[in-house]
């Protein structure tokens, strides 16, 4: 692919996926400054191997560059938020059905919110945001993260109700001032 054609197909496949790429980068690394660093180095990985690339989602092709710049990132700058454990046998499979989580969402405050979502562990923090801003589906979460859905799935219901607990007795504070 010559120089200028590969530009245009590039920017035509990439750039309309720029603000999703920018989310994720912000909510993994809890810098829009350093968001920004990654979302511009991931640009750069993305272009150099776009030849690479056979069309398709390029969407979910973007967002695992973005995310695997976001863990290298961290793990340069940041290991211990890479620590946090996700076994399955440390944090146990949910039982029953969720609580009304949506309640206590649209009770919390913005600012409760992000707060909540940078309290959560990487691995959990990233699958809802995947999900819930920007939309992906399980199968499409699964690619881009390279887990099997059924991971996807678990640690999207441990995000849940870790988001619930932490939103609860942010709330719980809220009404005690």
């Amino acid at each position: 692919m010559h120089g200028v054609a590969k530009r245009v197909e590039f920017e035509a496949a990439v750039l309309p996926h720029l603000d999703a790429a920018y989310n994720v980068a912000r909510w993994l690394v809890r810098d829009e400054h350093d968001a920004e660093d990654v979302v511009q180095e991931a640009y750069l990985r993305a272009f150099r191997f776009f030849g690479g690339f056979r069309g398709g989602d390029s969407r979910g092709w973007l967002l695992t560059i973005v995310r695997n710049a976001c863990y290298t990132w961290l793990r340069k700058r940041r290991p211990d938020d890479l620590n946090a454990s996700l076994d399955e046998e440390v944090h146990g499979r949910e039982e029953g059905a969720p609580s009304p989580e949506a309640e206590v969402l649209r009770q919390a405050t913005g600012r409760s919110l992000q707060h909540a979502l940078e309290a959560l562990p990487v691995g959990l923090r990233e699958v809802i945001v995947l999900r819930e801003l920007e939309g992906l589906s399980y199968a499409e979460i699964a690619a881009v993260v390279d887990i099997p859905i059924g991971t996807v799935m678990s640690r999207l219901s441990r995000s849940r109700r870790r988001l619930q607990e932490l939103l609860g007795s942010s709330l719980g504070r809220e009404v005690a001032r």
